[in-house]
């Protein structure tokens, strides 16, 4: 779940992390208001859930209180990346000497958090890994004990860092740390953090991410924001079919069953369970299918859920066949989902045998749903059957390598 620029900022203030003068402005009018109130030079952003907004044209200067109407206006009025600005963040330019980078974000082979810090900020940080590691600094740290200073300091001091710059970039990136672990972030991001022309080191933007499964447990927080529960905050607003499959997961509080991404392919996927979401997904890939969604489901939901999500994927246009397949460490119970699955082909007007490309079996209950799968002639693997060869095989009947 993605933060705005401006609550970000919001967050990043919590924990002492100087700021531009700043005002979040709805309207050409506002924004105006606040040039005025700020004085000088200002800067405006257009407040989307994407990147790249310097170059689609959502960063404009302006002199006086006049061009920021003017820039505000033709910044209200510019999609980036399919997104509409929610506002326009107004805030104080400032002259800046140097720019610098830094993220907080979860290393998952080494599973713990990861600082990541350069010296060369305001440009994307993979090339300056890729042309200028010398300048990128990777430090990891536990999220089981309290965070200490220390670890921001060795982070920022990597990279050559020294004098009254380390102080406070030190306290900056500790602000930043302790940010991401309070809130469940996946990202905390700063860039550029600026050093300006009479020493004062700053940060200009901001980017978060929090954990999806967070919103119940930072609900003031997101109270605070003003982020309401139906706002799903991805990279891009929810397609129809994910609307539709929220709506499916809401529909019973047995289990999960509906949260959905959807993609452009011709094989609908129902699988999980066990955290093999994302495995599965991949394995379709890998043997050269095109999914046509990804999708998790697991914690036994019942028969009646796991049908209208059956449907719901039936139902998507350009979709050919389905594959269900549950992870080996899942304890829901294959013959709901097998039940469930059969059942919501008959309700789409479907034929199992030849709808269901292949049902991975892996659970609790298994000779019942292999009875269920038999009666239907549903072609089924059980749990010695890889993951990786269960979807080659899945592709293979849509004609794919």
């Amino acid at each position: 779940m993605r933060l705005y620029e401006f609550e970000a900022k919001q967050v990043i203030a919590k924990f002492g992390v100087p700021l531009p003068k700043r005002t979040m402005a709805r309207t050409a009018e506002e924004a105006e208001a606040a040039a005025t109130s700020i004085g000088g030079s200002v800067v405006l952003k257009s407040q989307v859930l994407s990147g790249g907004r310097m170059k689609a044209g959502g960063v404009l200067f302006a002199e006086t209180p006049a061009e920021a109407k003017a820039a505000a206006t033709t910044i209200l009025a510019l999609t980036i990346n399919g997104l509409e600005p929610t506002g326009v963040l107004v805030e104080e330019r400032r002259k800046v000497v140097q720019e610098y980078y830094a993220a907080v974000t979860w290393d998952g082979r080494a599973k713990s958090p990861l600082i990541i810090f350069s010296d060369m900020g305001g440009i994307d940080i993979e090339e300056v890994a890729e042309q200028h590691p010398e300048h990128l600094s990777r430090t990891h740290f536990s999220n089981l004990r309290p965070f200490s200073d220390y670890i921001a300091k060795v982070a920022v001091s990597s990279v050559g860092v020294t004098g009254n710059e380390l102080g406070a970039l030190t306290r900056i990136v500790s602000a930043l740390a302790r940010a991401f672990l309070q809130y469940d972030m996946t990202l905390a991001e700063i860039n550029p953090i600026a050093r300006l022309e009479d020493g004062t080191i700053i940060a200009l933007d901001s980017h978060m991410d929090m954990e999806e499964e967070a919103r119940g447990s930072q609900r003031a927080l997101l109270t605070e924001l003003a982020i309401s529960d139906d706002e799903t905050r991805q990279a891009r607003p929810p397609t129809p079919f994910e609307i539709a499959g929220g709506q499916v997961d809401a529909s019973d509080p047995r289990g999960v069953a509906g949260r959905v991404v959807e993609f452009d392919g011709n094989l609908g996927l129902i699988i999980g369970a066990g955290g093999g979401s994302l495995t599965l997904f991949d394995a379709v890939r890998a043997a050269g299918g095109r999914a046509a969604n990804y999708c998790e489901i697991g914690g036994n939901p019942s028969v009646g859920k796991a049908a209208a999500l059956t449907k719901l994927v039936l139902s998507k246009p350009g979709v050919e066949k389905i594959a269900v397949m549950m992870s080996v460490v899942s304890n829901t119970r294959a013959d709901m989902m097998a039940r469930g699955v059969v059942l919501g082909c008959i309700e789409a007007g479907k034929d199992p045998a030849e709808t269901i490309a292949i049902f991975r079996v892996p659970g609790s209950w298994e000779e019942e749903a292999v009875k269920i799968l038999q009666k239907y002639h549903v072609e089924y693997v059980d749990r010695t059957v890889s993951l990786f060869e269960a979807a080659r095989r899945a592709v293979a009947k849509l004609g794919g390598s």
